[in-house]
């Protein structure tokens, strides 16, 4: 056989490991948690906007 062919009798002659232990997996509800965040910038839009064209500028 060469690179990329196949013997199509191998087909179906795969068996697969389907057994997947329960305790293999991750637990996403472990660390769930409730509640609001805010942000308080403190600054308007035109001067973040400036502040950021002040840093492209030293670049």
């Amino acid at each position: 056989m060469g690179f990329g062919s196949y013997d199509e009798s191998e087909q179906d002659n795969q068996e697969y490991d389907a057994d997947l232990d329960d305790d293999s997996g991750v637990n996403t509800t472990e660390h769930d948690h409730e509640g609001d965040v805010d942000f308080e910038i403190g600054a308007s839009n035109d001067e973040l906007l400036d502040r950021l064209s002040e840093i492209k500028d030293n670049q």
